[in-house]
């Protein structure tokens, strides 16, 4: 960035240098008839030419991989600092919305911030260099020439407000914008089943019309200070025309005198429309800024306890635990314990908070108040990557990525060595597809896993939870998405991996968990029952209810 602020001095120097050589070229050489003169001061302006091309060159270079490193930089420190912060953060923060935060704004800081070190600081050079000459030549045709400069002062404040308040609803608006495109692409086909496409297209055209509308009224009103600064510049002109050329007319000044300051007062011309355009540009930077920063100083409220060594023995319990989101309680004081190495099923209606619990034990969310215990230990005494290490998950939703397949089982394991590997496939039966498939492991999964169907993915899923290996399984739906002989073959590999471990699952089909050692009964929040499936059903209480419904058994 020195070398590059060396160079762009030289280049904006140059102007000056110009404009200074005139006042040989006319004195000299046109009225002084110097013929040797001639060549000294053309090769002195090609001189000078040359080393502008040169440094330009240089500069502009450099400039660009500056720019280019801040902005690479500030995308990946955003990402980071996001992937750190809390579940509610991303309950608040649509992945479009984000997505224009690490993509759109940071761009836009990178094309105005290239913009204000390439061309301020070149043109701050020239116009010092250009009005060093002009003074050094008479500083009262200086002071004309600046007549007119108060003039700028109050609009340009108030030209700055404005475009800054646009530019943050044109952010903003960008951020919906982006939000409405995630939302119809990876809704497309409830779109096009519901017939939707008009709806979709004209909302999305309301967005993009309020952006439209709010950049064309900033670029409107950004030239507003290039066209006062021509106005001013006007001013100067007339005003250096009427004192100067009088006084070369009277012989007190002499014509290479005038014609240099004349064509550094020309040369100053463009750097003052530049620069006066440079400050709307500014705004447009520190509206993204400002989105910028305000992710930044947003700070995750979970943040890692001191212990780094779990005991041998994990079993789980929650304690009077609550827990509320935006105003509506989701857990009311929650009592459960899952002992080490047995199997606990958590069932019950769909939003009795189940799914919550296996957030709190992972510390995604944090309750309200009481206690979350993992080996008789508070979880949120836990250095939070010790924590999670602790957990392999399957749930209803497999998140796959866009890359292979094998990319997408290592993902929780990435130094697995091939046998462990192989022995993950067979358990989950995925071998029974990519053996199939011409790149076998190495083809894509598709975004969101889409080249596959929704029991490959969740087979996939499974791999790579067996894979892992953790002490603890959290298993959420774990085969709700396979046909009944994948769900057996599963449901069987399943049996195998849980035996030894801590497992909890959350099971609609209940089919699945009659051999659990405890099957825990959630109902708004609360346990309502606890046992083995036989003590349950002998209850003849709402265990025995969801049986009935699900299997038409009597209670």
């Amino acid at each position: 960035m020195g070398l590059a602020f060396v160079l762009m001095s030289i280049e904006g120097a140059t102007l000056g240098l110009i404009s200074w050589m005139l006042k040989p070229l006319f004195d000299r050489v046109f009225v002084g008839k110097d013929a040797d003169a001639i060549w000294w001061v053309g090769m002195a302006i090609f001189g000078i030419f040359l080393l502008r091309a040169l440094t330009l060159i240089a500069s502009r270079s450099l400039l660009k991989q500056i720019s280019l490193n801040i902005s690479t930089e500030m995308q990946r420190d955003l990402l980071a600092h996001i992937l750190t912060l809390d579940g509610r953060f991303f309950n608040d923060n649509s992945p479009g919305a984000l997505i224009e935060r690490i993509q759109g704004d940071t761009i836009a800081v990178q094309g105005v911030w290239s913009t204000l070190i390439t061309g301020a600081t070149r043109d701050v050079i020239s116009l010092i260099g250009l009005f060093a000459v002009a003074v050094a030549i008479d500083p009262s045709w200086t002071v004309a020439a600046l007549i007119g400069i108060p003039l700028l002062i109050a609009p340009s404040a108030l030209i700055q407000r404005y475009i800054r308040r646009k530019m943050r609803q044109s952010r903003a608006n960008a951020s919906l914008r982006a939000t409405r495109l995630d939302e119809i692409l990876h809704g497309i086909a409830s779109i096009r089943l519901n017939r939707a496409e008009t709806v979709q297209t004209g909302r999305f055209d309301e967005i993009i019309n309020r952006i439209r509308r709010a950049e064309v009224k900033v670029a409107t009103t950004s030239v507003l200070m290039p066209a006062l600064t021509d106005i001013v510049t006007g001013i100067g002109f007339v005003a250096v025309l009427a004192l100067g050329g009088s006084q070369v007319m009277e012989g007190t000044r002499s014509i290479g005198d005038f014609m240099s300051f004349f064509t550094a007062l020309a040369l100053a011309f463009q750097p003052m429309r530049r620069l006066g355009g440079t400050a709307g540009n500014w705004q447009t930077a520190a509206a993204s800024l400002e989105r910028i920063y305000q992710t930044l100083d947003t700070r995750p409220t979970i943040l890692s306890g001191p212990r780094r060594n779990p005991p041998a023995e994990l079993s789980i319990e929650l304690e009077d635990v609550w827990l509320s989101y935006e105003g509506q309680t989701v857990l009311h004081g929650l009592n459960f314990r899952a002992e080490a190495g047995q199997t606990t099923a958590l069932v019950g209606p769909s939003g009795a908070g189940k799914s919550t619990v296996f957030n709190l034990l992972t510390r995604m969310i944090d309750p309200d108040r009481g206690k979350v215990l993992l080996g008789n230990i508070p979880v949120s005494d836990y250095d939070l990557e010790t924590l999670r290490d602790q957990f392999s998950t399957v749930s209803q939703e497999s998140a796959l990525f866009d890359d292979s397949l094998r990319d997408n089982i290592l993902m929780g394991r990435p130094d697995a060595e091939e046998p462990a590997l192989r022995q993950a496939l067979e358990a989950a039966h995925v071998l029974e597809f990519t053996e199939a498939l011409s790149r076998g492991l190495d083809s894509q999964a598709g975004p969101r896993g889409s080249a596959l169907s929704g029991g490959q993915r969740q087979r996939v899923a499974i791999a790579r939870a067996v894979l892992r290996d953790a002490p603890i399984l959290l298993l959420d739906e774990a085969t709700s998405a396979l046909d009944t002989g994948s769900e057996r073959l599963v449901q069987e590999s399943l049996d195998r991996l849980s035996k030894g471990r801590t497992t909890l699952v959350i099971a609609h089909r209940l089919s699945t968990i009659r051999n659990a050692d405890k099957i825990v009964v959630i109902d708004a929040g609360r346990v309502v029952e606890q046992g083995s499936h036989d003590q349950l059903m002998a209850k003849g209480g709402a265990y025995a209810s969801l049986v009935a419904m699900q299997f038409g058994e009597s209670t």
